[in-house]
């Protein structure tokens, strides 16, 4: 038991002295509120024991370094005069004010029976000055973008951004909430979605309306709404074409391999013999038996069913304002059938694990063509999705 407490105190005191050091190189680069962080952990139990006193005592270093450097920044954006920096200003004080709420549910804190002192500041009217004339500035600036003439979407999308952040930090600020709609509006680019086929061949119905249900695409584009339908009070930016160029279907293969294996194995106990046959003994006396072995052998017959199909194509962007070809991307599809079964001639148990579960199997009718088409479609359906939520379009 002396052994045990003895070991769990030295892995106490060596976790520790990590944990300080760790504290302590923080504070030493510079990032106070990691610093903290790992203080306020080891100080959430026994906070006033003489063991957590460096603790504390870190914790109030980095505590005070970290609100003067962000006091101390609002001061300088402050002396800028600079509009810009007011969302910044706003940041910092919501850092500071932050920071002291970590640090209250700890208070007070004692170290070698005095207390340690935290500078404490209501920060509330900061907060809300900082709060007011940032919303101000960012509205004005918002509403000057979607005033603009410029019919810029990147302008309109900057305005909706800026929308946004007053949203976060003051909602429903003055008309912020309905400005936001007009902004997404005016910034978005509607896309038309059409498909051609120039392979010679059937598409499928349903292979067709896959790919042209953007709705289960899960796309991630904020500012592009694809429709596979126009819409006559819809004024379209792009069309997006589908081109399907080429399919190839290969014929219906049957492969067929035959393979004999070997194998010695046991079959029951034979007596031991010597040279001259006759049986040997142990010490004792009695007939010396030994496994008796014997080669068994299986042909083993299989056959693989093989057909493949590729479908490949072209995605292009048309800008419907200059009526040119804004980018086009390759896609390229292949499904492959395979089904592999087979029989066997002897004695199964020559043959590995590995070709056992085909001897269960048997030939099964291949797809049609127009099976194979839609099935190298969810694939086909993939690397669209890939190119809409990659494709910036302005």
């Amino acid at each position: 038991m002396k052994k045990l407490l003895l070991t769990l105190c030295s892995f106490a005191l060596i976790i520790s002295c990590s944990t300080s050091r760790q504290i302590e190189k923080a504070v030493n680069t510079g990032n106070y509120d990691v610093a903290m962080s790992n203080a306020i952990n080891k100080l959430r139990t026994n906070k006033n024991t003489k063991r957590k006193a460096q603790f504390t005592v870190m914790l109030q270093e980095a505590y005070h370094k970290a609100n003067q450097r962000d006091l101390e920044n609002i001061k300088f954006l402050k002396t800028t005069n600079n509009p810009e920096n007011l969302i910044k200003i706003y940041d910092l004080y919501v850092n500071v004010d932050n920071r002291q709420e970590r640090v209250k549910p700890l208070l007070p804190l004692y170290v070698d029976g005095r207390e340690v002192s935290f500078s404490m500041k209501n920060y509330a009217n900061d907060i809300a000055n900082a709060i007011d004339k940032a919303s101000s500035h960012m509205y004005n600036n918002a509403i000057a973008l979607l005033n603009s003439n410029s019919n810029n979407k990147l302008d309109y999308r900057l305005a909706y951004d800026q929308l946004n952040e007053i949203e976060s930090i003051n909602p429903n600020y003055k008309d912020v909430r309905q400005l936001t709609e007009v902004a997404y509006q005016k910034g978005v680019d509607f896309v038309l979605v059409e498909m051609t086929n120039d392979t010679q061949k059937v598409i499928p119905t349903q292979l067709e309306t896959d790919l042209l249900n953007f709705s289960t695409y899960g796309l991630n584009n904020l500012w592009a709404v694809y429709h596979n339908n126009a819409d006559n009070k819809v004024t379209y930016d792009y069309k997006m074409q589908v081109n399907l160029r080429e399919i190839n279907i290969s014929p219906e293969q049957v492969q067929e391999r035959q393979i004999i294996k070997e194998k010695e194995i046991k079959d029951g106990k034979k007596l031991l013999l010597d040279d001259q046959g006759n049986k040997v003994k142990d010490s004792l006396g009695n007939a010396i038996e030994v496994d008796n072995l014997k080669t068994i052998r299986c042909e083993y017959y299989e056959f693989k069913q093989f057909k493949a199909a590729q479908v490949t194509g072209n995605v292009e962007y048309y800008d419907l304002n200059t009526q040119q070809l804004a980018d086009a991307f390759p896609v390229s599809s292949e499904f492959v059938f395979e089904h592999i079964y087979a029989n066997a001639n002897g004695d199964r148990r020559a043959l590995e694990n590995s070709l056992l579960a085909f001897l269960d199997r048997r030939a099964v009718p291949f797809p049609t063509e127009e099976q194979m088409i839609y099935d190298s479609g969810e694939n086909l359906k993939a690397q669209i999705k890939t190119i809409v939520n990659s494709y910036v379009m302005r």
